[in-house]
């Protein structure tokens, strides 16, 4: 569909108009699955996703459209078809509190796991992760630390949950993503494309101080509350722990995978 400008006069789209009720369906998993298509939301996401992705269709309210006229522009020239849409309609859209009113139809973007594989130094794994919101913050930290790729094995939350994108802010567009339920299948994999398998854990005899960064490395995290399986651990070629100076017990998911990719990333940079 070619795009274009909304027509001046044009009735925006209200959350009854068939088009937008098609979208608010990608809100569910299995829609997404059916069709093959998300919604990224906010400036963020669908900057990116207009600059990496697949849009098929650019929802904007007509103030947010004011506000962004440069994105509107893009996505226009790009050939996205850009519908206006009714504040009701883009709370439908959202599952924010306070909606941006900018809205893009995408193209799912997980690859083959064998394809992001190739090549690759540095690897991030989120093995049964429950929260969109973690997967998204490091679906971001990933990206932010130059790792060639994420994936999310075992029973991890769609990275293309609306919560999951909006975390991410753009990264889902810009680190290759596989998904792959088979776990084994998975470290597998990593070891046969080179790369050493690092698991977090926070009982490991190893610290992360004592480890030495030069080869490929897969980073290999666990669910929030169960940490990996012991049979994750006993795969992998080393489990290690984040040395605690303070009293905290612990850190979370996304704070843990930060200082762990970033301690690869930077010994590789340097």
């Amino acid at each position: 569909m070619t795009g274009s400008f909304p027509r001046p006069g044009a009735v925006p789209f209200t959350e009854r108009t068939p088009r937008v009720v098609a979208a608010r369906k990608l809100t569910r998993r299995a829609e997404r699955e059916k069709t093959g298509r998300f919604l990224a939301e906010g400036v963020n996401a669908v900057e990116a996703a207009l600059e990496y992705g697949t849009v098929f269709e650019l929802f904007a309210t007509e103030r947010a459209a004011s506000a962004h006229p440069k994105l509107i522009a893009a996505a226009a020239s790009a050939g996205v078809a850009v519908s206006l849409i009714t504040d009701r309609a883009a709370d439908g859209l959202s599952e924010t509190v306070t909606p941006q009113g900018l809205v893009a139809v995408c193209a799912l973007v997980d690859r083959p796991l064998p394809t992001v594989l190739t090549g690759a130094r540095l690897v991030v794994v989120l093995v049964d992760v429950a929260e969109p919101g973690n997967a998204g913050t490091v679906i971001r930290v990933a990206d932010a630390a130059g790792a060639d790729a994420v994936i999310l094995a075992g029973d991890t939350v769609d990275p293309h949950n609306g919560k999951s994108v909006r975390a991410a802010a753009g990264s889902t567009f810009h680190v290759p993503l596989a998904r792959e339920r088979d776990i084994p299948s998975v470290l597998s994999s990593l070891s046969a494309a080179g790369l050493r398998t690092l698991a977090a854990h926070g009982y490991a005899d190893r610290s992360l101080e004592e480890i030495t960064f030069g080869d490929p490395v897969a980073w290999i995290f666990g669910n929030e509350a169960h940490g990996l399986s012991p049979a994750v651990l006993s795969a992998a070629d080393t489990a290690v722990r984040i040395p605690l100076y303070g009293k905290a017990e612990s850190l979370n998911l996304a704070t843990a995978a930060a200082v762990c990719v970033y301690t690869a990333a930077m010994a590789a940079h340097r």
